[in-house]
This record gives structure tokens, C-alpha cells and sequence, in this order.
């Protein structure tokens, strides 16, 4: 099984390390399989930027970013060269070790679980 490391823009947040992470699984499901928070207001269908995230580590471990996504990620509040959407992360290897850095949430009017 994949591991994904999530660390937290908010210090209040301890990392969380999931180790079942399974391929073929986005990051924003694996967010909701281990009660994560990350916003995600259009169900994960690449329609906003509310489960924007940073991969720190592992992007070569995920589907390649499409040109919807990139047009959204513009507007994602802090937008970086390592931004992504968690619901268009979709994990490619059952090997694979991403580190991710959720940004803070509290800034985000958006759906949580």
C-alpha cells in the first residue's frame, strides 16, 4: 500500500501519516477515508479549488495535472509551482511515498465531512 504523510498549514494540526493508501485512490479520498479535513465544494470533479493542496513529495507518483486543473488551481488562495487538487491526485503505485501539506482550511468557506 501507498503512504501518504499530510502535514498542516495550521500548527493546531499534528501530521498525519496514512499507511493503506490504496492506488487508483485521489488524495481527496484518502482526506475522507481517514477523516482529514479538506474542503471540497464541487464533490471532487475538478470544478473549484477548495481541496487545493501542496504535494511536497511523490508528484511523480500521481496522475500528470491536466489543463482544467491547472485553470483552477489559479484560483486557489496561495497558489505555489508544488499546487495541486486533491480530488485530481489519483494515486498511480501501491509503492509510492507522498508527502502533502493541506493548506489551511479555516480560510476556505467550503463542505467539509
Amino acid at each position: 500500500m501507498a503512504v501518504v504523510k499530510f502535514k498542516f498549514e495550521d500548527e493546531s494540526l499534528a501530521p498525519v501519516e496514512v499507511t493503506d493508501a490504496a492506488a487508483g485512490f485521489s488524495i481527496l479520498e484518502i482526506t475522507e477515508d481517514h477523516d482529514i479535513h479538506l474542503n471540497h465544494n464541487c464533490g471532487g470533479v475538478c470544478a473549484c479549488s477548495t481541496c487545493h493542496v501542496y504535494i511536497e513529495k511523490g508528484e511523480d507518483q500521481l496522475e500528470e495535472i491536466s489543463d482544467k486543473e491547472e485553470d483552477f488551481i489559479d484560483r486557489a488562495i496561495n497558489p505555489r509551482l508544488e499546487s495541486r487538487l486533491g480530488c485530481q491526485c489519483i494515486i498511480l503505485d501501491e509503492t509510492a511515498e507522498i508527502e502533502v501539506t493541506i493548506p489551511d482550511q479555516r480560510r476556505i468557506i467550503g463542505h467539509e465531512h
